[in-house]
């Protein structure tokens, strides 16, 4: 069953994305956080390698480990001969030393530092090797379905994949789940051992709003980040992949953040709980039954676009009593030239009873009378 209800929503906006060829990256996705719409994406499902974009997981599962209590930021794990000796970005642990987990964290998400993101790997499960295949396993849990990880560090390696609508979602949880610890993203330069490393997020000096996440580089993968950055309580996350250099990584990160922001706003349509359309009941103590969202329905779409939104409901009906309060009983689409269509679950407002037997006879009565459809 299909109802149109544009006029109920009182207001017609139009949604336009940016085409695929408006990065110069080989992969990206650009997402509004507030609403969950795509506003730009290009090869954004294709599984690529992160580089130290992957350390993201490496930080989700300690986050997760301090967050339940498991770890805290004054417990300390012993820097192993492997972790001191690993090459590239490093935060200069030293061997036979114990670190902190709040120094440690921080080499990896401000100094991107290999021997520290091992060392973590090595106190959580006991060898790199374990704790990679913890990341994957966890990874699924997630839904991040293009996820495999070989190692704690995003060291080249051809089974080491994650795809930019992963990242993207990643950085999504860490935001919204961790939000104390997630601040450590935004601290631009630590010092550790007498050695000061300055964060490598081209967007913490460059864009108002900007508070994270992570760069990633080696010949393989090309330049990459994945980045967020809020406005008056909007917040966009942005990955790219595949970048020549570091000057374009920046500049093309900038751009389409400011793009982003610029150029769509997020609409209210709906309230939480506000009657969309109501379902016929069948053999119910109540004829029909309000159908309503359980969070307010926002969607992004840019600023000067008007007329062209379609809003429809489907459902199967007649419903068939009893139907209680908070069922899942139909779907909102909202569709629009450019934009990808999105849907969102509509429940029962109200519990609805079963009528007794004599009710349940004159219904199928008048069900033959009239041609209504039975379902009982």
């Amino acid at each position: 069953m299909r109802f149109f209800i544009s006029a109920m929503l009182g207001l017609a906006l139009l949604g336009e994305t940016a085409r695929a060829d408006t990065t110069i990256a080989p992969n990206a996705i650009l997402i509004d956080g507030t609403t969950g719409t795509v506003l730009l994406e290009k090869n954004a499902d294709e599984p690529l390698p992160p580089a130290s974009m992957s350390k993201l997981m490496t930080v989700l599962m300690v986050f997760e480990r301090l967050k339940a209590g498991v770890l805290s930021m004054d417990h300390t794990f012993p820097v192993s001969h492997k972790a001191w000796k690993m090459g590239g970005s490093k935060t200069f642990v030293r061997v036979n030393t114990r670190v902190s987990i709040a120094d440690l964290l921080r080499g990896v998400i401000v100094q991107s530092g290999n021997d520290a993101s091992i060392v973590l790997a090595e106190g959580i499960s006991g060898s790199e090797e374990a704790f990679a295949e913890a990341m994957t396993a966890r990874a699924r849990e997630l839904g991040l379905s293009s996820s495999s990880f070989r190692n704690a560090t995003g060291w080249p390696h051809p089974e080491h994949l994650i795809s930019a609508r992963d990242l993207a979602h990643l950085a999504q949880i860490l935001v919204t789940d961790f939000p104390v610890y997630y601040e450590m993203f935004a601290e631009k330069e630590f010092k550790f051992n007498g050695i000061e490393q300055r964060n490598r997020n081209p967007l913490l000096s460059r864009v108002p709003g900007a508070d994270g996440l992570k760069t990633g580089h080696t010949n393989v993968s090309g330049y990459g980040l994945t980045a967020s950055a809020e406005r008056n309580g909007r917040r966009l996350y942005l990955v790219l992949n595949g970048l020549k250099s570091s000057g374009a990584r920046a500049r093309e990160s900038e751009r389409l953040i400011e793009w982003g922001f610029r150029e769509f706003a997020a609409y209210p349509l709906l309230k939480k709980g506000e009657t969309v359309e109501t379902a016929a009941v069948w053999l119910g103590s109540i004829d029909h039954v309000p159908l309503v969202p359980d969070r307010d329905v926002v969607l992004s779409i840019k600023r000067q676009a008007r007329g062209g939104l379609k809003a429809f409901v489907r459902w199967k009906g007649p419903v068939v009593a009893p139907v209680a309060e908070g069922q899942e009983l139909a779907t909102l689409h909202l569709e629009a030239p450019g934009i990808q269509p999105v849907a969102h679950p509509l429940y029962a407002g109200v519990s609805v009873e079963r009528i007794g037997f004599f009710g349940r006879i004159f219904e199928r009565m008048r069900a033959m009378i009239f041609g209504f459809d039975s379902a009982a």
